[in-house]
């Protein structure tokens, strides 16, 4: 398990969340916006937006809201002409950063990311300086209950077209399959009767850098919560690793 899915699990667990829900509507509704435009406005048919919106229900986003940005992406009201681009980089230690953004403004955009990166000890380089850590996979998180049983989960996933699955998570077990697959994966998965907290596809790490320093741990934490905090990021992907009992006492 890689250092910024500790992280993730930790930020969670303590309920380390951006406070202004104006900034979690805004990048939800633009994720929505993003996913109507390229699949259509029919949930039941476009599986990318069904998981934007159980993200955006998760998050407490009301239910206008959702509405209003699926009616944008679908043309059937006015908005910015938004677009999805990612930007990478490294930073301390060299760890490598890719940053998914949804934004009407990519000059605006870049221009904020580069200053953070440079302001916290990294550097925004050009498009696929990193991209080649990565690899696209699908993963669904299922929170752990007193009956789950890990056995007949990976039996039930595996079933579904699932390859592994995480169990290192305290509260919930990662499911993680081919990107393609994600769909079909967590249908198996319901329908297996596990609650599904949340599906989606992200770039993992190929391989880890190892993050022992408490310096250089804390401005890689304080960058990728700088990042995570913009308004028009939506995912940050680092190939990071770090103890856990460090990266505690550093988010808390």
């Amino acid at each position: 398990m890689s250092g910024h899915s500790k992280w993730a699990n930790i930020k969670r667990q303590k309920a380390v969340v951006d406070a202004k829900k104006a900034v979690v509507y805004a990048k939800m509704s633009r994720e929505i916006i993003v996913a109507a435009r390229l699949g259509g406005g029919d949930p039941s048919a476009n599986f990318r937006l069904r998981t934007a919106i159980d993200r955006a229900k998760a998050e407490g986003v009301p239910n206008d809201n959702i509405n209003r940005a699926i009616e944008k992406g679908a043309g059937g009201g006015a908005s910015d002409q938004i677009e999805e681009l990612t930007y990478e980089g490294y930073g301390p230690g060299g760890v490598a950063i890719m940053v998914r953004c949804a934004t009407d403004n990519r000059n605006r955009t870049a221009g904020d990311l580069r200053s953070y990166f440079s302001k916290h000890g990294g550097n925004m380089g050009e498009t696929g300086c990193v991209g080649w850590m990565f690899k696209e996979r699908g993963e669904i998180v299922v929170l752990r209950t007193p009956q789950l049983k890990e056995d007949d989960l990976l039996l039930a996933a595996v079933e579904g077209g699932a390859d592994d699955i995480d169990t290192s998570a305290e509260d919930s077990i990662t499911v993680i399959c081919d990107s393609a697959s994600l769909e079909s994966v967590r249908g198996a998965i319901a329908q297996s009767g596990y609650e599904v907290s949340a599906a989606e596809v992200v770039m993992a790490p190929l391989s880890t850098v190892e993050v022992a320093d408490p310096d250089v741990g804390r401005q890689v934490l304080r960058l990728l919560d700088t990042l995570e905090n913009h308004d028009d990021v939506q995912q940050v992907y680092a190939n990071f690793d770090m103890d856990m009992s460090l990266m505690q006492e550093l988010v808390g």
